[in-house]
């Protein structure tokens, strides 16, 4: 036996000798690990940012007539007199990030969170809706003048009264959304690079019961 193959017959009784169980015992220590965040262009961690700090609206301007307060920690919009609709903006703009989003809508309903908003011809939308024609549920992926870029045919997945949750990714033209876990959205879109955060209420007297509880919003930059 030449000393090539009694190094290889060493190497393949190594590889032998670790188990199945093992190699998950390895797996599981590593599932145990911390999870590394996003590191920024000088090599530093980045962090998530709260975008609501649950007292008042700093940070935040809105738009149009619709009525925004925050209660009991929790930021809370309704339509305004004459069933007038409204957003609710950052101040600040994002271009690549993550946005989780704990909310709670009183039905019937139509709203959604703004995302890469410029105005509102060039913006992208994650909707919490019913739509009928074509068929979308809340989660969907709106963009005015193109309507739906992906829709969330599923309406099960979300709670209907109780708290739900939302995570958009955007990053560079691939945009994603999970509603409650499960990924109901994802697109390759280059049309919009950056822009602000919001909230919608929309107009019309079949929403005039309509409130939107969010009492959580953290955004990760990547």
């Amino acid at each position: 036996m030449t000393d090539r193959e009694m190094t290889r017959r060493m190497f393949l009784g190594g590889l032998a000798a670790v188990t199945p169980a093992a190699m998950m015992a390895a797996h599981a220590q590593d599932e145990k690990k911390p999870k590394d965040k996003p590191k920024g262009k000088d090599g530093k961690k980045k962090d998530w940012k709260e975008l609501f700090n649950g007292k008042d609206l700093t940070g935040w301007t809105p738009e149009g007539k619709a009525a925004w307060k925050v209660e009991d920690g929790v930021l809370i919009g309704t339509q305004g007199p004459g069933n007038a609709p409204g957003d609710l903006f950052t101040v600040e703009e994002f271009a690549d990030f993550r946005l989780v989003v704990e909310y709670k809508l009183q039905w019937p309903a139509n709203s959604g969170v703004w995302f890469r908003y410029q105005n509102p011809e060039t913006s992208y939308q994650a909707d919490m809706l019913e739509y009928k024609d074509p068929e979308a549920y809340s989660g969907t992926i709106y963009c005015p003048g193109r309507l739906f870029l992906s829709r969330n045919l599923d309406p099960k997945l979300e709670k209907k009264d109780d708290w739900n949750t939302m995570k958009i990714t955007a990053k560079g033209g691939h945009l994603e959304v999970e509603l409650n876990g499960v990924k109901v959205g994802d697109v390759e879109d280059t049309a919009i690079a950056k822009g602000r955060i919001g909230f919608q209420i929309h107009p019309g007297d079949e929403f005039k019961d309509m409130k939107l509880s969010v009492r959580k919003m953290r955004l990760l930059v990547l």
